[in-house]
């Protein structure tokens, strides 16, 4: 399954971003898709993000009981 979206991007961002895909072969979408993908691994593995990550999400289901009740 796939969710389209839009994505807003500097004009020189999305002209370097066709070079770049038209040179591998490739859509912007899958060049967008690849890099987004990396960039979702890279950030799992730090752990000062993981670590912010998961207060966040402590500090979110404590407001959701408090809501609850």
């Amino acid at each position: 399954m796939t969710k389209q979206t839009t994505v807003r991007l500097p004009q020189e961002l999305a002209d370097e971003a066709e070079a770049v895909a038209r040179v591998k072969g490739t859509s912007v979408n899958a060049l967008i898709v690849e890099s987004l993908a990396a960039e979702i691994d890279r950030v799992r593995a730090d752990a000062a993000f993981t670590e912010r990550a998961a207060k966040l999400l402590e500090r979110d289901k404590e407001l959701l009981d408090r809501l609850a009740r």
